[in-house]
Protein backbone atom coordinates (compact mmCIF):
# COMPACT_ATOMS: atom_id res chain seq x y z
CA UNK A 1 0.00 0.00 0.00
CA UNK A 2 1.76 3.16 -1.07
CA UNK A 3 1.56 6.39 1.27
CA UNK A 4 3.32 9.26 1.15
CA UNK A 5 3.90 12.69 2.39
CA UNK A 6 3.21 16.29 1.99
CA UNK A 7 4.19 19.35 4.26
CA UNK A 8 1.59 22.34 4.00
CA UNK A 9 2.80 25.71 5.13
CA UNK A 10 0.75 28.67 6.98
CA UNK A 11 0.89 32.09 5.65
CA UNK A 12 0.45 35.65 6.95
CA UNK A 13 -1.05 38.54 6.00
CA UNK A 14 1.81 41.80 6.13
CA UNK A 15 -0.68 44.13 4.37
CA UNK A 16 -4.44 43.60 3.27
CA UNK A 17 -6.56 46.27 1.21
CA UNK A 18 -10.04 45.79 0.63
CA UNK A 19 -9.85 47.87 -2.81
CA UNK A 20 -13.41 47.37 -4.47
CA UNK A 21 -16.47 44.63 -5.03
CA UNK A 22 -17.36 42.88 -7.70
CA UNK A 23 -20.42 42.10 -9.24
CA UNK A 24 -20.38 38.57 -8.14
CA UNK A 25 -19.94 39.61 -4.76
CA UNK A 26 -16.64 38.72 -4.09
CA UNK A 27 -14.28 41.61 -2.77
CA UNK A 28 -11.22 43.32 -4.91
CA UNK A 29 -8.03 42.82 -2.83
CA UNK A 30 -4.69 44.11 -2.91
CA UNK A 31 -2.02 41.92 -0.16
CA UNK A 32 1.36 40.98 0.49
CA UNK A 33 1.30 37.54 1.06
CA UNK A 34 4.18 35.43 2.88
CA UNK A 35 4.45 31.84 4.23
CA UNK A 36 5.78 30.90 7.03
CA UNK A 37 7.80 27.47 8.35
CA UNK A 38 4.61 26.77 10.63
CA UNK A 39 3.03 23.33 8.13
CA UNK A 40 0.53 21.05 8.32
CA UNK A 41 1.70 17.19 7.46
CA UNK A 42 -0.53 15.48 5.26
CA UNK A 43 0.17 11.51 5.28
CA UNK A 44 -1.55 10.10 2.10
CA UNK A 45 -2.43 6.35 1.50
CA UNK A 46 -4.11 5.48 -1.68
CA UNK A 47 -7.06 3.30 -1.14
CA UNK A 48 -7.79 0.07 -3.30
CA UNK A 49 -11.69 -0.75 -4.73
CA UNK A 50 -12.92 2.48 -2.67
CA UNK A 51 -15.04 5.11 -4.58
CA UNK A 52 -14.75 8.21 -1.62
CA UNK A 53 -11.91 9.67 0.07
CA UNK A 54 -11.40 9.50 3.57
CA UNK A 55 -9.91 12.41 5.50
CA UNK A 56 -8.84 12.43 9.08
CA UNK A 57 -7.59 16.02 11.03
CA UNK A 58 -5.71 15.06 14.59
CA UNK A 59 -7.76 17.82 16.23
CA UNK A 60 -10.33 17.49 18.08
CA UNK A 61 -11.62 20.82 17.58
CA UNK A 62 -12.12 20.59 14.02
CA UNK A 63 -15.41 18.75 12.55
CA UNK A 64 -14.35 16.38 9.81
CA UNK A 65 -16.33 16.35 6.96
CA UNK A 66 -16.02 14.11 3.57
CA UNK A 67 -15.85 17.26 1.55
CA UNK A 68 -13.41 19.39 2.36
CA UNK A 69 -10.57 21.37 0.64
CA UNK A 70 -8.24 18.17 0.68
CA UNK A 71 -10.66 15.98 -1.05
CA UNK A 72 -11.78 19.09 -3.33
CA UNK A 73 -8.25 18.93 -4.52
CA UNK A 74 -8.35 14.99 -5.44
CA UNK A 75 -11.61 15.36 -7.16
CA UNK A 76 -10.74 18.18 -9.33
CA UNK A 77 -7.25 16.76 -10.03
CA UNK A 78 -9.02 13.25 -10.81
CA UNK A 79 -11.41 15.02 -13.48
CA UNK A 80 -8.37 17.29 -14.66
CA UNK A 81 -6.38 14.46 -15.50
CA UNK A 82 -8.53 11.39 -15.98
CA UNK A 83 -7.43 9.46 -13.11
CA UNK A 84 -10.04 8.24 -10.67
CA UNK A 85 -7.88 7.59 -7.50
CA UNK A 86 -9.24 7.77 -3.96
CA UNK A 87 -7.10 8.29 -0.76
CA UNK A 88 -7.06 8.46 3.16
CA UNK A 89 -5.43 11.41 4.00
CA UNK A 90 -4.71 11.82 7.58
CA UNK A 91 -3.64 15.72 8.24
CA UNK A 92 -1.37 16.31 11.09
CA UNK A 93 -2.48 20.10 11.84
CA UNK A 94 -0.51 22.49 13.35
CA UNK A 95 -2.01 25.55 11.48
CA UNK A 96 -4.43 27.00 14.00
CA UNK A 97 -7.88 27.13 12.19
CA UNK A 98 -10.29 29.71 11.69
CA UNK A 99 -7.32 32.47 12.49
CA UNK A 100 -6.63 34.00 8.65
CA UNK A 101 -3.04 31.89 8.15
CA UNK A 102 -4.67 30.25 5.20
CA UNK A 103 -3.82 26.14 6.39
CA UNK A 104 -7.37 25.00 4.24
CA UNK A 105 -6.10 26.57 1.64
CA UNK A 106 -2.57 25.13 1.82
CA UNK A 107 -3.76 21.82 2.47
CA UNK A 108 -5.52 21.67 -0.92
CA UNK A 109 -2.40 23.36 -2.66
CA UNK A 110 -0.37 20.69 -0.78
CA UNK A 111 -2.79 17.95 -2.46
CA UNK A 112 -2.47 19.04 -6.03
CA UNK A 113 1.32 19.42 -5.58
CA UNK A 114 2.05 16.35 -4.17
CA UNK A 115 -0.38 14.22 -6.82
CA UNK A 116 0.97 15.85 -9.69
CA UNK A 117 4.67 14.03 -8.48
CA UNK A 118 2.91 11.27 -7.93
CA UNK A 119 1.23 10.34 -11.46
CA UNK A 120 4.02 12.52 -13.15
CA UNK A 121 1.10 14.17 -14.85
CA UNK A 122 3.78 17.30 -15.29
CA UNK A 123 1.30 20.07 -14.68
CA UNK A 124 3.22 23.54 -14.81
CA UNK A 125 2.51 25.75 -11.61
CA UNK A 126 0.88 27.90 -13.73
CA UNK A 127 -1.66 25.38 -14.81
CA UNK A 128 -1.97 24.07 -11.48
CA UNK A 129 -2.91 27.87 -10.10
CA UNK A 130 -5.24 27.89 -12.86
CA UNK A 131 -7.01 24.04 -11.47
CA UNK A 132 -6.88 25.41 -7.85
CA UNK A 133 -8.69 28.85 -8.33
CA UNK A 134 -11.82 26.37 -8.66
CA UNK A 135 -11.21 25.64 -4.65
CA UNK A 136 -10.25 28.87 -3.23
CA UNK A 137 -9.17 32.53 -3.76
CA UNK A 138 -5.94 31.28 -1.41
CA UNK A 139 -5.08 28.40 -2.81
CA UNK A 140 -3.12 29.81 -6.22
CA UNK A 141 -0.60 31.55 -3.93
CA UNK A 142 0.69 28.36 -1.98
CA UNK A 143 1.75 26.67 -5.38
CA UNK A 144 4.46 28.67 -5.75
CA UNK A 145 4.60 29.18 -1.86
CA UNK A 146 6.96 32.27 -2.25
CA UNK A 147 6.27 36.44 -0.73
CA UNK A 148 4.44 37.73 -3.19
CA UNK A 149 1.87 40.90 -3.84
CA UNK A 150 -1.42 39.03 -4.41
CA UNK A 151 -4.14 41.30 -6.01
CA UNK A 152 -7.95 40.57 -7.59
CA UNK A 153 -9.46 37.84 -5.48
CA UNK A 154 -5.87 36.93 -4.52
CA UNK A 155 -5.05 34.92 -7.64
CA UNK A 156 -2.95 37.84 -9.71
CA UNK A 157 0.06 36.75 -8.07
CA UNK A 158 3.56 38.85 -8.17
CA UNK A 159 6.08 37.78 -6.50
CA UNK A 160 8.39 39.97 -3.84
CA UNK A 161 11.98 39.46 -1.90
CA UNK A 162 12.29 40.18 1.98
CA UNK A 163 15.65 41.30 2.47
CA UNK A 164 15.67 40.15 6.80
CA UNK A 165 14.91 36.86 7.75
CA UNK A 166 12.28 38.18 10.38
CA UNK A 167 11.21 35.72 13.51
CA UNK A 168 7.21 35.48 13.74
CA UNK A 169 4.78 35.09 16.54
CA UNK A 170 1.44 34.25 15.33
CA UNK A 171 -0.99 34.51 18.31
CA UNK A 172 -5.04 33.48 18.12
CA UNK A 173 -7.55 33.70 20.44
CA UNK A 174 -9.88 30.63 21.12
CA UNK A 175 -12.20 32.58 19.02
CA UNK A 176 -12.16 32.47 15.38
CA UNK A 177 -13.37 34.63 12.55
CA UNK A 178 -16.06 33.38 9.54
CA UNK A 179 -14.16 34.23 5.93
CA UNK A 180 -17.73 34.73 4.91
CA UNK A 181 -18.78 36.98 8.17
CA UNK A 182 -16.38 39.41 8.08
CA UNK A 183 -16.75 40.27 4.40
CA UNK A 184 -19.95 40.51 4.28
CA UNK A 185 -19.75 42.55 7.64
CA UNK A 186 -17.15 44.77 5.76
CA UNK A 187 -19.85 46.41 3.69
CA UNK A 188 -21.15 48.24 6.04
CA UNK A 189 -17.17 49.58 7.00
CA UNK A 190 -15.76 52.71 5.48
CA UNK A 191 -12.33 50.52 5.46
CA UNK A 192 -8.42 51.51 5.81
CA UNK A 193 -5.99 51.19 3.29
CA UNK A 194 -2.24 51.29 3.22
CA UNK A 195 0.46 52.16 0.79
CA UNK A 196 1.34 48.42 -0.85
CA UNK A 197 4.10 49.93 -2.52
CA UNK A 198 6.05 51.56 0.42
CA UNK A 199 5.27 48.15 2.45
CA UNK A 200 7.30 46.23 -0.28
CA UNK A 201 9.89 48.96 0.07
CA UNK A 202 10.01 48.07 3.82
CA UNK A 203 10.29 44.72 2.85
CA UNK A 204 12.76 44.88 0.21
CA UNK A 205 15.35 47.44 2.12
CA UNK A 206 15.04 45.83 5.43
CA UNK A 207 13.08 49.27 7.12
CA UNK A 208 11.67 48.44 9.94
CA UNK A 209 10.49 51.56 11.04
CA UNK A 210 8.60 51.98 7.28
CA UNK A 211 7.67 48.39 7.86
CA UNK A 212 5.60 48.86 11.00
CA UNK A 213 4.12 52.60 10.00
CA UNK A 214 2.64 51.26 6.71
CA UNK A 215 0.95 47.48 7.29
CA UNK A 216 -2.08 47.51 7.86
CA UNK A 217 -5.54 45.27 7.41
CA UNK A 218 -8.69 46.71 6.06
CA UNK A 219 -10.47 44.13 7.89
CA UNK A 220 -9.09 44.63 10.74
CA UNK A 221 -11.67 46.66 12.95
CA UNK A 222 -14.88 44.51 11.34
CA UNK A 223 -13.17 40.92 12.94
CA UNK A 224 -12.20 43.26 16.36
CA UNK A 225 -16.35 43.66 16.35
CA UNK A 226 -16.56 40.39 16.58
CA UNK A 227 -13.52 39.21 18.84
CA UNK A 228 -12.14 41.75 20.68
CA UNK A 229 -9.26 40.26 22.13
CA UNK A 230 -7.69 40.94 18.52
CA UNK A 231 -7.03 44.53 19.80
CA UNK A 232 -6.24 43.34 23.06
CA UNK A 233 -3.29 40.92 21.62
CA UNK A 234 -2.19 44.04 19.76
CA UNK A 235 -1.67 46.34 22.52
CA UNK A 236 -0.10 43.70 24.80
CA UNK A 237 2.60 43.11 21.92
CA UNK A 238 3.40 46.83 21.16
CA UNK A 239 3.74 47.63 25.13
CA UNK A 240 6.25 44.46 25.29
CA UNK A 241 8.14 46.78 22.01
CA UNK A 242 7.38 45.17 19.12
CA UNK A 243 6.23 47.67 16.58
CA UNK A 244 5.89 45.38 13.29
CA UNK A 245 2.57 43.83 14.52
CA UNK A 246 -0.83 43.51 12.89
CA UNK A 247 -4.16 40.68 12.12
CA UNK A 248 -3.49 38.13 9.48
CA UNK A 249 -6.39 37.61 6.73
CA UNK A 250 -10.10 37.88 7.84
CA UNK A 251 -8.87 36.79 11.45
CA UNK A 252 -8.63 36.43 14.15
CA UNK A 253 -4.54 35.45 14.15
CA UNK A 254 -2.21 38.00 14.97
CA UNK A 255 1.27 38.19 14.07
CA UNK A 256 4.62 40.33 15.31
CA UNK A 257 7.73 40.57 13.24
CA UNK A 258 10.93 40.98 14.81
CA UNK A 259 14.81 39.60 14.23
CA UNK A 260 14.82 39.74 17.94
CA UNK A 261 14.32 36.23 18.92
CA UNK A 262 14.37 36.42 22.92
CA UNK A 263 11.93 39.43 22.84
CA UNK A 264 9.09 37.12 20.68
CA UNK A 265 10.41 34.40 23.15
CA UNK A 266 9.48 36.87 25.84
CA UNK A 267 5.96 37.92 24.52
CA UNK A 268 5.36 33.98 23.70
CA UNK A 269 6.03 33.00 27.51
CA UNK A 270 3.65 35.94 28.58
CA UNK A 271 1.13 34.65 25.99
CA UNK A 272 0.71 31.12 25.58
CA UNK A 273 -1.07 30.47 28.71
CA UNK A 274 -4.27 32.66 27.60
CA UNK A 275 -3.90 31.54 23.85
CA UNK A 276 -2.13 29.59 21.15
CA UNK A 277 0.85 30.74 20.18
CA UNK A 278 3.53 29.41 17.55
CA UNK A 279 7.08 31.08 17.11
CA UNK A 280 8.35 30.68 13.34
CA UNK A 281 9.97 32.17 10.92
CA UNK A 282 9.05 33.50 7.24
CA UNK A 283 9.69 30.76 4.38
CA UNK A 284 11.25 32.85 1.86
Amino acid sequence: MRTSVAKSYAKINIALNVVGKKENGYHNLDMIMVPLKLHDTLIFTKLQNRSHNSVTIDNFSIIVERHNSVSEAISLFNKKSGINNFFSVLIHKVIPVKGGFGGGSSNAAATLLLLNKWYKTNYSLEELEEMSLGIGADVPFFIRNVPARCKGIGEKIEPIKIKKDYYVLIVKPEQGCSTKEIFDKSDEYKLKTCNIDNVIKALEDGDDELLANSICNSLYEVAASFVPEIKEIIATLNSLGLSIVQMTGSGSGVFALSTDKKLLKKARRLLEDKYLVELTKIKK
